[in-house]
């Protein structure tokens, strides 16, 4: 983190990535003109590694350069999870009042994307004048699943911390859209029309475009203190869906996640559908009594295929999306899904996993993945992703993404701490890594000084 970190604030400092190779800042297109992402991402880990000094820094340009008056298009979905929840993660952890006055700001300008004919948010907003649009890219002008359905966390706590219930009403006005439509086969498709209410066409999956929504509704659930019995349900019905229609094993006896497209079988799984076996094992307890054990199960066969992924390549890192089809288990058989871009969702399953089950060999295969990424995508200035998991003589893309801050090293360092350290009885991970405290209704006193006395 540490050698990360500090190639980062010496060649793209205020940028939102660090380029290692070319030893520059990248500030791309997501995030409307904001800077500092590769910031904003690492506040909570600097902290939580006791990396105080570089905390402190990061503080200091949150205080004295952050703008968030930008006038640029910024994903809804990118800016919540990693500016708003790591500015709210950052304060929940230190009690320091700039950011969370930085997150309520931030908040308040991403309302207006949710002014839709049905209050499904639109993905793209202009942060200076609140012009909402859809991604070009989306079919018809539609929303995306993964998008609008992973605002939840953050917005509660928005909500609690500005005492104003419009943050709550716009999320829980999705999941009444959500309730109200038809779901074929109880799946839910990953792109919905944000004018109609309806699902704009079949495909459903579990990596992208899909993904972190379910991971919200269970997080939902263990993060009201388990009184939201809404998202309990919805989630447990969304997974047994997933179950019945989504689940195989292939030939070798290999558990993966397929994605289906209008009831067809696609037999892949992507490098992002890897957090879900952390998923179904933090709901293990929560479902039907019977089940328990089951989901535990389901949680390690997926984590274990989701390892082979990585075990069956050269540099022992997984690919970007593997197959389970013409013979191949576990592998990317396309050219163009072979690399790794520094992505935590399989070391996020390990890091649960270890948690659920103190079994010893996740901590064996987060450390495999610690070689790894030392080995092949550490270069003189920082980290980079590479092109191909399949050749030792290794391309790199010349990227440190800002989510391998916030999430692979934060899980790989909480994979290998006391389970005391951000229990998970008290604290949830937004889909960015950052940590968000369970709301405690009971709880009158005030929840920043009572966060910022555990921090201490």
């Amino acid at each position: 983190m540490k050698f990360a970190w500090d190639n980062y604030k010496l060649y793209a400092w205020g940028k939102n990535e660090l380029r290692p190779l070319t030893r520059n800042g990248h500030v791309g297109n997501m995030f409307g003109g904001l800077r500092g992402a590769s910031i904003i991402d690492s506040l909570d880990t600097l902290y939580i590694m006791g990396l105080m000094d570089e905390y402190n820094d990061a503080k200091e340009w949150v205080k004295s350069s952050l703008d968030l008056n930008s006038n640029g298009e910024a994903s809804l979905f990118e800016v919540n999870i990693r500016y708003v929840g790591g500015l709210l993660s950052a304060y929940y952890l230190t009690g320091e009042e700039l950011f969370k006055n930085k997150a309520l700001e931030l908040g308040e300008k991403l309302l207006p994307a949710f002014n839709t004919p049905t209050g499904i948010p639109r993905g793209v907003i202009n942060l200076g004048s609140g012009t909402s649009w859809s991604w070009g890219w989306a079919s018809a002008g539609s929303s995306i699943l993964a998008e609008f359905g992973t605002l939840h966390l953050e917005f509660i706590h928005l909500t609690e911390l500005s005492s104003n219930p419009i943050y709550t009403e716009k999320v829980m006005n999705i999941r009444k859209v959500l309730n109200k439509i038809e779901k074929p086969h109880g799946l839910y498709p990953n792109f919905l029309s944000p004018v109609s209410g309806n699902w704009v066409q079949h495909h459903v999956s579990i990596g992208g475009l899909g993904d972190s929504f379910y991971e919200y509704l269970i997080k939902s659930y263990l993060m009201s203190d388990k009184t939201d019995d809404d998202a309990k349900m919805m989630y447990y019905s969304a997974l047994e869906a997933i179950e019945a229609n989504l689940v195989q094993k292939s030939p070798s006896g290999l558990t993966y996640m397929a994605e289906w497209r209008g009831g067809i079988l696609d037999h892949k799984m992507g490098h992002l559908a890897c957090f879900s076996g952390g998923m179904i094992g933090i709901g293990a307890d929560d479902g039907a009594p019977d089940k328990r054990q089951h989901y535990l199960d389901l949680a390690a066969e997926i984590t274990h295929t989701c390892h082979e992924s990585y075990t069956r390549s050269a540099t022992k890192l997984g690919p970007e999306a593997f197959r389970f089809d013409a013979g191949a288990e576990a592998t990317a058989t396309r050219l163009s899904d072979r690399y790794y871009i520094l992505r935590p969702e399989v070391i996020e399953s390990y890091m649960y996993m270890w948690r659920l089950t103190h079994d010893p060999k996740y901590r064996e295969w987060g450390w495999e993945a610690v070689e790894a990424l030392e080995e092949h995508c550490r270069v003189e200035s920082g980290f980079s992703g590479i092109r191909d998991v399949y050749t030792m003589t290794v391309g790199h893309d010349n990227m440190q993404q800002s989510f391998f801050l916030s999430e692979t090293l934060k899980y790989l360092y909480l994979l290998f701490s006391d389970d005391d350290l951000l229990p998970l009885e008290d604290w949830v991970f937004n889909t960015e890594a950052h940590p968000l405290p369970v709301v405690r209704k009971s709880c009158l006193q005030d929840e920043a000084t009572q966060d910022k006395t555990l921090a201490e």
